[in-house]
C-alpha cells in the first residue's frame, strides 16, 4: 500500500502560511508562528518551502521525542509527498561486486533488525543565539530530537553487496530533488570505515512506528553522534565510491573551522575548514523556560539536557547567579550511548527579582562548553547556555 503525505494538504498548508506572512529564515522570528502540517502537532515555523519546523521546548521533558512533535528540516523544496512501499527499492551500487535493489520487505526479512536510542540534531541547532547573527535558519534549541531507531546495519548491506577494490566512501542520496538546475541534488558521503562500523543504520522505524513522511519515510540513514546533514531522509541510493565526493554539500556548505577553539570571526574567517561531523558537547535548560516566573520559598526542579558525540556525559554544573558560582546537578541514568542525558537540580528561590541561570557540561573525553564561539555558518554550537526570568514574591 502506498503511504502518502497528501499533496493537497501539504500545499494548502504551505500556501496559506506564505500568504499570511511567514518570515524568511534569516529574519527575526519573534513571536514565532505555530503551524500544523500533516501527521504533525503544532510546531514552530521557520520556512514553508522547504518545510522547516522546530520542536517546542516542552516536548524535551520526555526522554523520547514524540514522532508528531519531531523537528523537520529539508534542504530542497521538491520533497517526496507519496511513496509506494510496495514498489520502493533501496539501490546499492558503484564499487560493489553484487549490486542490490532491495524492497522494504527484503530489508525486514533478510537482515538482522537492530535498535538504538540516538539523538538527531541539525547542524544549525541554536543558531539564533550566535552573536553577531549569522545567515540561515534561526533555530532556537528545538532543531533536535531523541528517538528509538529500528532498522538494519549499513555494514550488513555493504557485506551483501560486496565491497569492490578501491572503495573509499559511500555516497548517500534520497528521493528529494532540487527545483533549480543550478542547485545540485542533496548528496553526502561517509568514509568507508565509518559506513562499515556497525553503528550506522538504515532505519525503517522511529519510536516503534514507520517513519513519518516529513521525517524521511520509508528509510533514513542514522549516523549516531554526527549532525543531521548525514542523516539522509527518504533514503533510496547508496553508491560505493572509489574517489572522494566533491560537491556543494561537502566542499562549500556545512563546513566548520579546523582549529582547537572551533571559532572564527567576521573579520578573520578560518581558511582551513572541514566538513561538519561529530556533535559538539552542549547543554540546555528545558525547565524553566525563558521568562518563566518562579515563586519565593517554593522548591522548583530545574531540568535540562546534555549532549555530546557519544563519549558520555560525566557532569553538569548549573549557576544560579549568572555564572559566579556553580553547583553540580543530578544526572538521570543513561538511556543510550548516543542519547541525550537528562540533568536536574532542585532550587528554592530565597528572594524576589530577576534571575539568570547558566548550565555547562563535561564528558569523559574532558570536553567542556566554551564561553565564546562564533563561526560563519552558525554550526555546532558549544557555548554555555542560559535562561532568564523573574522570581515573584
Amino acid at each position: 500500500m502506498p503511504l502518502s503525505l497528501p499533496r493537497r494538504r501539504l500545499i494548502a498548508a504551505a500556501g496559506s502560511l506564505a500568504l499570511t506572512g511567514a518570515r524568511p529564515a534569516s529574519a527575526s522570528a519573534e513571536p514565532r508562528r505555530r503551524v500544523r502540517y500533516p501527521d504533525k502537532t503544532d510546531l514552530i515555523l521557520l520556512t514553508d518551502r522547504p518545510p522547516q519546523l522546530e520542536t517546542p521546548l516542552h516536548y524535551f521533558r520526555q526522554d523520547l521525542t514524540p514522532n508528531e512533535a519531531y523537528f523537520v528540516r529539508w534542504h530542497l523544496a521538491a520533497i517526496p509527498t507519496r511513496v509506494d512501499s510496495g514498489t520502493f527499492r533501496l539501490v546499492i551500487d558503484g564499487a560493489v561486486t553484487a549490486p542490490l535493489s532491495l524492497s522494504l520487505d527484503q530489508l525486514r526479512r533478510e537482515f538482522e533488525s537492530v535498535s538504538l536510542v540516538a539523538l538527531n540534531q541539525c547542524s544549525g541547532n541554536s543558531r539564533s543565539f550566535f552573536e553577531p547573527r549569522v545567515a540561515g535558519s534561526q533555530w532556537k534549541h528545538g532543531a533536535m530530537g531523541n528517538a528509538r531507531w529500528t532498522g538494519v546495519r549499513l555494514r550488513d548491506l555493504l557485506a551483501r553487496a560486496g565491497l569492490g577494490a578501491g572503495a573509499v566512501q559511500v555516497g548517500i542520496s534520497g528521493l528529494d530533488a532540487s527545483p533549480m538546475p543550478t542547485l545540485p541534488k542533496m548528496l553526502k558521503a561517509l568514509e568507508i570505515d565509518h559506513a562499515n562500523d556497525g553503528e550506522v543504520m538504515v532505519a525503517y522505524a522511529m519510536n516503534g512506528q514507520p517513519l513519518p513522511m516529513l521525517n524521511g519515510f520509508p528509510l533514513r540513514l542514522v549516523v549516531p553522534g554526527w549532525y543531521a546533514t548525514y542523516w539522509i531522509k527518504a533514503l533510496h541510493h547508496l553508491n560505493v565510491r572509489t574517489e572522494p565526493l566533491h560537491n556543494i554539500w561537502m566542499d562549500v556548505a556545512y563546513r566548520v573551522p579546523n582549529n582547537p577553539n572551533e571559532t572564527e570571526s567576521e573579520e578573520h574567517l578560518d581558511p582551513d575548514s572541514v566538513p561538519i561531523n561529530r556533535f559538539s558537547i552542549h547543554s540546555i535548560f528545558v525547565r524553566p523556560e525563558p521568562d518563566e516566573i518562579m515563586r519565593v520559598a517554593q522548591a522548583y526542579e530545574l531540568e535540562g539536557l546534555a549532549t555530546d558525540a557519544g563519549e558520555g556525559i560525566t557532569g553538569v554544573d548549573v549557576s544560579l547567579d549568572g555564572g559566579r558560582t556553580w553547583t553540580a546537578a543530578r544526572l538521570d541514568p543513561e538511556i543510550g550511548r548516543y542519547s541525550w542525558r537528562r540533568w536536574r537540580l532542585t532550587h528554592t528561590p530565597a528572594q524576589a527579582g530577576p534571575y539568570v541561570f547558566k548550565v555547562r557540561a563535561t564528558n569523559k573525553r574532558g570536553e567542556q562548553q566554551l564561553t565564546e564561539q562564533w563561526n560563519h555558518g552558525g554550526y555546532a554550537r558549544r557555548v554555555i547556555e542560559q535562561t532568564t526570568g523573574m522570581v515573584s514574591a
